[in-house]
């Protein structure tokens, strides 16, 4: 991009929209504080306009065949990793995390749209047995237009999982990406665009994110409803989709625990948990949070976490050297450092970090160690860099701890017993369980959560399933 401020603008109906009398919302570099940018904002005109123009965009790509779907799809795909330093810069430059992450996650994306252009040819029906002379047949058709609501911590690739599948299923989409990270969403609309989406496929709306909300979940065009976010905004959208009947993908947030077995390999699960604790800050719905350690390895595995967390360098995420940015807002380090400082006052110990950086929206990378489950961290997601540990010595205490929350998002399990392995699969409540692993998200596999943390799945066949009906035809 090579005017920021030019290139933010509304998306719809097949035309760019800037300023022009709209209200504005203040850009902010998480790393500095400073404003960069005023984002203009869709006003209910361009809101009714915008759901218009799915209805209408609905129409075509619905009737369009999957093999030209799934062109364009390819096609914005090529844009993205030829766009993808330019992308990368400008996420950075919004949300904070390092450039080799923001890259990373364009990239992700856009093997994202590689693969649900594929997977829309597999989109299956079934013929059921009749008697001679008669069929009767299941096919599964496009929901109608979506309202697809994405946040700001992966902003790329969380506004991909849903714009990819609802696209290769026949939908029209309208996207509402944060107001935090408006340019490298926008960026993605222009790969979409230059790529040869048919006007009114797709749209992109920013503005006050309930207004917003209410305006689109409220009309009658729109059929289905995505959303990734936090717990209390999901419940209420799920109100406000109440009234009509509206289909919906909850991904909400997670607290996950992390069973450290003394039969694991220490060394290799350190290596392996600091990075990806502190990976974008720890600004992850699936971040690894609650670490419960057994007691024949627990001193071992603060010592060698606490000195690998002090070796975490923070900065500027366009600093070659930093290995954790900023968090996105001004809100964040205030919330985390009141819960760090709650957790102390209940007993726990600050092995490393504990308070915030210099400049912006820093907080230090931090251990907390014989953290009481009384403490405020032990039950509400910190969504920031701290790790909390506490012991446990037994099969059955490990597996009560880890399913205590009302979230079942992610879950993460180390040791080198196999039966372990596979009783920690079974009896862990959550949408999603890594053991001995942190690589649970994949193109091909189902991303959801249980209990408070939503239902239905992003990525895989599922994820293309929650943008179909299906309809059951029989002919005598």
């Amino acid at each position: 991009m090579t005017d920021y401020n030019a290139d933010l603008a509304l998306f719809v109906d097949g035309s760019w929209r800037i300023g022009e009398g709209r209200d504005a919302h203040a850009v902010v570099n998480p790393a500095t504080g400073g404003t960069i940018a005023e984002l203009p904002l869709a006003s209910p005109a361009d809101l009714d306009e915008a759901l218009a123009a799915a209805e209408r965009g609905f129409a075509v790509w619905r009737a369009t065949d999957v093999e030209t779907r799934g062109g364009i799809l390819r096609k914005a795909a090529s844009l993205m990793r030829e766009r993808a330093d330019t992308i990368a810069q400008t996420m950075t430059l919004e949300q904070g995390k390092p450039l080799a992450e923001a890259r990373g996650e364009v990239l992700s994306s856009a093997a994202m749209f590689d693969w649900y252009a594929e997977e829309a040819k597999r989109n299956y029906g079934r013929v059921l047995v009749r008697p001679a002379g008669q069929r009767s047949i299941v096919v599964k058709q496009p929901v109608g237009p979506v309202a697809a609501f994405s946040p700001w911590n992966f902003p790329v690739y969380l506004m991909a999982k849903k714009l990819a599948p609802a696209l290769a299923a026949g939908c029209s989409v309208i996207c509402k990406p944060p107001e935090e990270t408006p340019g490298c969403t926008t960026a993605v609309m222009h790969c979409l665009a230059d790529a040869g989406l048919p006007a009114g496929v797709a749209q992109l709306v920013f503005g006050v994110p309930d207004t917003v909300s209410r305006h689109l979940i409220g009309s009658r065009t729109i059929r289905k409803i995505s959303f990734t976010g936090s717990v209390p905004v999901g419940r209420h959208l799920m109100h406000l989709a109440a009234d009509g009947i509206k289909r919906m993908t909850m991904e909400l947030g997670g607290h996950a625990p992390v069973l450290v077995f003394d039969d694991c390999d220490l060394e290799k699960t350190l290596d392996m948990v600091v990075p990806q604790k502190f990976r974008n800050a720890g600004q992850v719905c699936v971040s690894p949070t609650r670490f419960y350690v057994q007691s024949g390895i627990y001193d071992a595995f603060l010592d060698g976490f606490a000195k690998r967390t002090a070796n975490v360098k923070i900065g500027n995420g366009l600093d070659a050297a930093t290995k954790m940015g900023p968090l996105a807002n001004v809100r964040r380090p205030s919330a985390i450092g009141a819960l760090v400082d709650d957790a102390r006052s209940k007993g726990a110990r600050i092995l490393a970090g504990g308070e915030r950086g210099d400049g912006g929206f820093f907080f230090q990378p931090t251990l907390l160690a014989d953290v009481p489950d009384s403490a405020d961290i032990m039950s509400n997601e910190p969504f920031g860099p701290v790790a909390v540990t506490a012991r446990f010595d037994i099969f059955d205490e490990a597996i009560e701890k880890a399913n205590r929350l009302p979230y079942g998002l992610a879950a993460f399990a180390f040791t080198e017993n196999g039966r372990r392995a596979n009783l920690l699969g079974d009896a862990i409540e959550s949408g999603m369980v890594g053991i001995n692993t942190f690589a649970i998200s994949g193109h091909d596999a189902p991303f959801g959560g249980v209990k408070d943390s939503g239902f239905g799945s992003e990525g895989g066949p599922e994820g293309l399933d929650s943008y179909m009906v299906v309809k059951a035809i029989h002919q005598a």
